[in-house]
This record gives structure tokens, sequence and C-alpha cells, in this order.
């Protein structure tokens, strides 16, 4: 049975399903990022991406941690520390990016 802080795969796997998020995620690949610097790439409304990282959050994929004025994301450290180049082990799954 899953407790309330366990995510299910299907959930991780849905959240991941949306391209901003996805890119979000592999931006945070490379290491911490401020949301300026994510945003610098997507171009997307600053809104729709604190949005995303909300959900990336919930899900557990990604921590944030305050800056000075900004907030500094980088993947969760259960997902770091699963991390192999350019791919991801999400223990249900393993996501490769070419």
């Amino acid at each position: 049975m899953e407790t309330a802080t366990e995510v299910s795969c299907a959930e991780i796997l849905k959240v991941l399903a949306d391209e901003t998020r996805l890119a979000v995620v592999r931006q945070l690949m490379s290491g911490p990022r401020r949301v300026g610097e994510i945003n610098d790439e997507l171009q997307v409304e600053s809104t729709l991406l604190s949005h995303h990282l909300r959900v990336l959050r919930e899900a557990g994929i990604v921590t944030g941690e305050r800056d000075g004025k900004a907030v500094l994301y980088r993947l969760a450290p259960h997902v770091e520390s699963k991390r192999r180049g350019a791919t991801l082990e999400l223990g249900c799954c393993r996501l490769v990016f070419e």
C-alpha cells in the first residue's frame, strides 16, 4: 500500500509526460538552476513555469531552496543519486535522453 509521501510510477510518468516539465528535469540534470536560468531556455510565462515547478516538487522529482531572493531548484536527492549520464532511474522505470 502506498503511503502519503510515496508517488506511484504512473503518477511520476504522468508528471513527466508534460514536455515543459520534462524540459525542466533535463536542465536540472546538468545541475541546480534558478527560475530565471530555467526560463532563459524555455521562454514560458513565469506563472506557468511556477506551476510546473510546483507539480515537480509535489511529485518529489525536484526540490527548491531559497537562495537570497531567488529559489534554487535541483533534482531531488533520490532522483539525483539514481542519475546515470543522460538517464534517470526512477525506480519503476528508466528514462534515457539522447
